[in-house]
């Protein structure tokens, strides 16, 4: 790229930096914007009891549990690459890794059908759904928020300038939380292209007035960079 231009990281940390590390090498300046910060609360006692399935849907919840006795030996099925990875750092020997979101996992899980209880680690907004899919298809599985996600009040200082701007910026959405982050914030995004992991995490913010809306093929990491990269041919031919 000929131009350094600025893509606001709105994904929580520590993943934030990964993605901005990646970003840098791409060529970009990356502008760190946490919107959620992740507040542990821990495992409650007997979450873990006669469980053999750990279920993931974002590194998050591996982080959450990382510091818990659990066995390695317990199968993690995690949503994507970056989750599996954050699996495989932890410690976990077995891992079954997704290309997609929960509601793919779900299928995937349902496809194997695994003997014995599986639990879904995950914020207090993910509470259920997946869970339900799983029990409906004859599987035994419940839920566990060792964690929970607050959002942020303001963009950075840094991503508020780069927005105030006149030349284009990208706004790099990993969620539909960090989306209605920015959306409470009330920043103008005039000045952005916004892009998103999936359309469900553009929803917040998909009326909002901006330079284009850009969505990945597959919610995951390297189909946004794929998204940025048609974002940022647009914005700067």
């Amino acid at each position: 790229m000929d131009v350094r231009l600025p893509v606001i990281v709105t994904r929580t940390l520590p993943g934030a930096r990964d993605t901005a590390d990646g970003l840098e090498r791409l060529g970009y300046a990356a502008i760190l914007s946490p919107m959620l910060t992740i507040a542990e609360t821990g495992l409650a006692p007997g979450d873990l009891m006669s469980v053999r399935h750990l279920i993931f849907t974002s590194a998050n919840g591996v982080r959450a549990v990382a510091g818990a006795e659990i066995s390695p030996d317990l199968t993690a099925w995690c949503v994507g690459p970056s989750t599996a990875d954050a699996a495989r750092a932890a410690g976990f020997a077995t891992v079954v890794e997704g290309d997609g979101n929960a509601e793919d996992l779900a299928r995937l899980i349902l496809a194997s059908h695994p003997d014995g209880p599986l639990l879904h680690i995950a914020n207090e907004a993910a509470a259920g759904e997946l869970v339900a899919a799983l029990k409906s298809g004859g599987l035994e599985a419940r839920f566990s928020a060792p964690y929970r996600t607050e959002a942020a009040t303001s963009l950075s200082p840094e991503a508020l300038d780069a927005l105030a701007g006149s030349g284009p910026v990208i706004l790099l959405l990993h969620s539909a939380k960090a989306a209605s982050a920015v959306a409470a914030t009330r920043a103008k995004l005039e000045t952005a292209a916004l892009v998103a992991i999936s359309e469900a995490a553009l929803a917040p913010l998909q009326r909002q007035p901006c330079r284009g809306q850009w969505i990945a093929a597959r919610p995951n990491e390297d189909s946004l960079m794929d998204a940025l990269q048609r974002a940022a041919a647009a914005l700067c031919p």
